[in-house]
């Protein structure tokens, strides 16, 4: 966490040019392919390739196949792009990539629509380990839908359906239309509980506005942390946040908690949020994150931070995914701005004590 230049541990591209791309990610049913055909149909003016994969006998050849639709529709046909083929996206976008440099095929962004089944990370990761790829692409933002007649049972049965929502950056629920909002209602409360820093809205149909399916900005290294006010609400004379605990839910200090279910989920996959008024010590945090992150890192979903650093006068902003960390300098703090860190981590069983007090220790 060097305060005097822009340091960063991995390649998260910031720059104009890139090729945008976004994850779409859901468990099955959840209406992946709803949306999407939605998205492509609208009247955007935006050519659109899609990676998708899908399994499916007829998918027997290893060949990327280009529709004769007006969207170039670009499949991947032999299984899972995000577990034990991983190499196969890479390989896809670095040839899109390619075919779109030479004039060969036209497009403005990807799409990569993931098997329900998919754990989101390995694919998001790929953006960042590969240098060919982070030249070219920038990534976006993942995307989870949630099928709210069956997402409670998904959640209670499934990791990874409880992972994609630790990954997202923006959630839909879907099929709200079919359950009663009160069931709805505490679906969306458990699941802010277990990613505070994804916006949820409820949608019908695949008719989600454009503005809230591209150009969201999840990935970027900005001084916009987005959570929930309610999780931040922390008593200003305490350094973070303490955890009430009733009902089965861990709510911030200061959270108003008035939804009348009594729930009996313990998730494996939840947020906790860190903050400050003090400076932390660079040098201490660095050591401590690297070492969190070798640790922990395969259960560290997503976590991002804006951080309150001895000796700079800007912000620093960090954010991760696994083992995969990086930092950038953010804006100054302005005159009257009151200083300070906040951090969000999400993850698999995180011994949140552990990293609460080891962040306690490298502050100032």
């Amino acid at each position: 966490m060097n305060t005097e230049t822009s340091k960063s541990t991995t390649a998260m591209p910031v720059v104009n040019g890139l090729i945008p791309a976004t994850i779409l990610t859901g468990f099955l049913g959840a209406g992946k392919t709803t949306l999407l055909k939605r998205v492509l149909s609208e009247a955007h003016g935006q050519k659109i390739a899609v990676i998708e994969n899908e399994f499916g006998e007829e998918n027997i050849d290893n060949e990327i196949l280009v529709s004769d639709t007006s969207e170039q529709i670009i499949q991947m046909n032999n299984g899972c792009v995000c577990c034990t083929i991983r190499e196969d996206l890479r390989t896809t976008l670095a040839d899109l990539a390619e075919k779109r440099r030479k004039g060969e095929l036209h497009f403005d962004r990807v799409v990569i629509e993931t098997t329900g089944v998919a754990d989101p990370g390995p694919v998001a990761q790929t953006f960042f380990m590969d240098d060919e790829i982070a030249e070219s692409y920038l990534l976006d933002s993942v995307l989870t839908l949630v099928d709210a007649k069956h997402g409670d049972s998904q959640l209670d049965q499934r990791q990874e359906a409880r992972r994609q929502i630790g990954f997202a950056d923006q959630i839909f629920i879907s099929k709200s239309d079919l359950v009663d909002p009160a069931a709805v209602d505490a679906l969306a409360h458990r699941i802010k509980h277990m990613n505070p820093r994804a916006p949820q809205r409820r949608v019908h149909f695949g008719e989600v506005p454009i503005s809230e399916v591209f150009d969201l900005k999840g990935f970027n290294l900005n001084a916009k942390l987005e959570i929930d006010p309610e999780f931040l609400a922390a008593d200003a004379g305490h350094g973070h946040a303490h955890d009430h605990s009733h009902d089965g839910h861990d709510h911030a200090e200061g959270e108003h908690c008035d939804h009348p279910h009594h729930h009996a989920h313990d998730d494996d996959v939840k947020s906790f949020v860190f903050r400050s008024k003090k400076a932390f010590n660079p040098a201490k945090l660095e050591d401590f994150l690297g070492a969190i992150v070798q640790v922990y890192g395969p259960k560290l979903l997503r976590y991002k931070g804006v951080l309150y650093m001895k000796g700079s006068e800007r912000k620093v902003i960090f954010q991760g995914v696994h083992q995969l960390m990086g930092s950038d300098l953010g804006p100054k703090w302005a005159a009257n701005e009151a200083k300070g860190s906040k951090m969000v981590f999400i993850g698999i069983d995180l011994p949140k004590e552990v990293l609460l007090q080891g962040l306690e220790q490298c502050l100032v």
